[in-house]
């Protein structure tokens, strides 16, 4: 299938949000960190992508016809070149409420305690699936905070640099006619408008929000998807 909506924007930033309403809106499943944990044995196609540019195009979107957060997001120019009829949305939030929705969430994710390493160490002796989930998470962390952020994600003004980077670097890449920059907050108006589509009735759904995030993870680990 062709991919037609290419999310540019980084995780944390409403694209759970963005999926959700995209599907409601008639794309044929949207791609996202969460398919990634459900199917873990599909990492070699990033894996791939980032060591040369290029995938199984075919394998990897078998089924989905649109993609959002990570790990296609650091992408969004290879996927530019594959699919250059598709459109781009670059969600965006308030930089001080994304910083701490990060930091709270993403950059915790996996055991913290000697506990929880312990009960963890169990689940991987355990489980070849736990062992390729876990592999995922640290593909996710070496690319998003030691390479995109180089290591210094908890330096907070640099954080917002590289923020703002990434944000400008989009608008100036992305051909204007075919980008949207997004928050959430706005609702169906702007992302229908974009689209070409009429708007729901129902108000535009707000999913993964932090205090649901310890929940979410563990059963995305088992393989169900939330």
């Amino acid at each position: 299938m062709s991919i037609k909506i290419i999310g540019a924007g980084f995780p944390r930033t409403g694209t759970t949000t963005l999926k959700n309403s995209l599907e409601t809106l008639g794309f044929n499943h949207v791609y996202h960190m969460k398919e990634l944990l459900v199917n873990p044995e599909k990492l070699h196609y990033w894996k791939t992508l980032d060591e040369t540019g290029t995938t199984d195009w075919d394998g990897l979107y078998d089924g989905y016809d649109a993609t959002v957060d990570f790990p296609g997001y650091p992408w969004y120019k290879e996927h530019m070149e594959r699919y250059p009829e598709a459109r781009v949305i670059l969600t965006v939030r308030d930089f001080e409420s994304w910083y701490k929705s990060v930091s709270s969430t993403v950059l915790k994710a996996g055991p913290q305690t000697p506990g929880e390493k312990l009960k963890m160490m169990g689940k991987l002796i355990g489980s070849a699936r736990a062992r390729r989930v876990v592999k995922c998470i640290k593909f996710f962390k070496n690319k998003f905070f030691a390479r995109e952020f180089e290591g210094r994600f908890e330096d907070k003004a640099f954080a917002e640099a590289k923020w703002n980077e990434h944000i400008e670097s989009v608008k100036k890449f992305v051909p204007e006619d075919k980008l949207l920059v997004y928050d959430v907050r706005d609702g169906w108006k702007p992302l229908c408008k974009f689209l070409g589509v009429p708007e729901p009735k129902d108000p535009l759904p707000h999913l993964n929000k932090k205090e649901n995030f310890k929940e979410m993870l563990p059963k995305l680990m088992k393989g169900e998807m939330v």
